[in-house]
């Protein structure tokens, strides 16, 4: 929110952070204007009768980046969300889609208005009326801008929204592009709703796979063993620590907006969410020590702890008593520079937000190519990479005499389905873009932490873009 807990607005946070790694490059100063400020800013209101009677909304549609088409981010729907948070999502989303060669630009958009406070009806007419705002002036198309969920929204109103531009353009075949994180059955990708927490558990496993790196921190090699506090059990926490905890490592803490829970042996995060649905909350579940203030979880002992609730949740107020020597920034925004500079000092390993949760970004860009494709992934090669396996296995028990059990092979000649494919090519993205960001810092002592290698990235890969189009010398 623009009303930050340290008087420095989001945008500003991000732009500081621009700054930090623009001084690492020699491109011009008007050049690194363009690729720092939002190319467009689209605010409006929009009457609309829900059952509560007529009520004008404020709507936002940000394009940050042109520098790739379409630009590419989610839909805020939040009664706290304004421009100067659309604004600094917007430019997260273009930095975050260079980082992980996404070829996207970065926008955003957002309602101010809370969903929990209307019925279903309502807040489908809201989206669909949104929407139509979009079309009247060309904010939303295939190759235009195309959204996706984000905080308050899912893969319901992202139907909505692909009806809604479908309705308005009948005949284009490429409609169901025009929006991504919808349900599979209407053009969705499987893989899609887990992604970004599926993202953030390559990413960390990544980091932890490197010895070297953990050594630095105290820290033995790989995943497993390490204990976790994940902040916040919505769509990306609950993900993250569903895939942490299946990679070996010990969820110990759980927060949310009531409260946090703690036991150091571990908690099972699945057991966690039927108490929560079960009493209305993750308070006094059984073995438990509850902390009643949620941010208290952040300072918990741990060696990784992973912010996956709203911005600003780490500052310099409390930074010098966390105690994590890993952060994974799940949510966007969640340390303020401020914090860091103190985090870095005591040499805790911040994994940024712009990388480690690109992963639901990634995956809509493979929805977005089946939309265009119109064939599912897997459907033309599935059968036939399983033939040429099964016959590569018979000529090995033909040379070698040795005869494969039937789950054996089973599992070497099944062919990949749709999430198979969706799942490998996410794993592929966060650990390629993982080592360029890791590499850029190793390369450059003077270069002070992931963050600014990641905006350094993805500062080089935009001006590359913008030089080839023959806008800059």
């Amino acid at each position: 929110m623009s009303n930050s807990k340290n008087g420095i607005s989001f945008f500003e946070n991000v732009n500081r952070n621009f700054d930090k790694a623009a001084q690492f490059t020699s491109h011009p100063k008007g050049l690194l204007e363009q690729i720092k400020g939002c190319n467009s800013v689209y605010s409006f209101q929009f009457p609309v009768r829900t059952s509560r009677g007529l009520e004008v909304l404020r709507g936002w549609r940000v394009e940050h980046s042109y520098h790739k088409l379409p630009v590419k981010g989610g839909i805020r729907y939040s009664e706290n969300v304004d421009e100067d948070e659309v604004k600094a999502l917007a430019a997260l989303m273009t930095y975050k889609c260079a980082v992980v060669d996404v070829p996207f630009g970065g926008a955003k958009g957002a309602i101010k208005f809370n969903p929990k406070n209307y019925g279903a009806n309502d807040v489908e007419l809201i989206t669909r009326r949104y929407t139509s705002e979009l079309i009247r002036k060309n904010y939303i198309g295939p190759g235009v801008d195309v959204p996706a969920p984000d905080y308050g929204s899912g893969p319901r109103e992202m139907a909505w929204i692909a009806d809604t531009y479908a309705t308005f353009n009948p005949g284009r075949i490429d409609a169901l592009a025009c929006v991504t994180g919808k349900p599979v059955a209407e053009g969705g990708v499987r893989g899609r709703t887990e992604a970004t927490g599926r993202g953030i558990f390559y990413g960390l496993q990544e980091a932890c796979d490197n010895s070297e790196d953990m050594k630095a921190l105290g820290l033995t090699k790989g995943l497993a063993g390490k204990r976790i506090v994940v902040q916040g059990l919505g769509n990306v926490g609950y993900h993250a620590a569903k895939f942490c905890q299946e990679g070996g490592g010990v969820i110990v803490a759980l927060a949310e907006y009531e409260g946090a829970i703690y036991n150091p042996k571990g908690l099972d995060l699945d057991a966690v969410v039927k108490h929560r649905k079960e009493t209305g909350s993750i308070l006094k579940f059984p073995g438990a020590t509850d902390v009643p203030n949620s941010l208290e979880a952040l300072e918990l002992d741990c060696d990784i702890l992973i912010p996956a609730a709203l911005e600003e949740q780490i500052t310099q107020s409390n930074a010098p008593r966390i105690k994590a020597k890993i952060i994974g920034e799940g949510a966007n925004g969640p340390t303020t520079v401020d914090a860091e500079e103190i985090l870095l000092k005591k040499r805790v390993m911040v994994i940024p937000d712009m990388y480690l949760n690109a992963g639901g970004v990634t995956v809509s860009y493979f929805e977005w190519l089946k939309n265009l494709s119109h064939v599912r992934f897997g459907r033309m090669d599935k059968r036939f990479e399983h033939s040429a396996f099964d016959k590569m296995l018979r000529a090995v028990e033909e040379s070698t005499g040795r005869s494969f059990k039937e789950h054996e092979r089973v599992a070497i000649t099944k062919g990949p389905d749709e999430i198979d494919l969706v799942n490998s090519g996410l794993e592929e993205t966060m650990t390629g873009a993982y080592n360029q960001i890791r590499d850029i810092k190793k390369s450059n002592p003077k270069i002070p932490d992931l963050r600014t290698a990641a905006f350094l990235n993805a500062i080089e890969k935009i001006a590359t873009a913008y030089m080839e189009l023959g806008i800059f010398p």
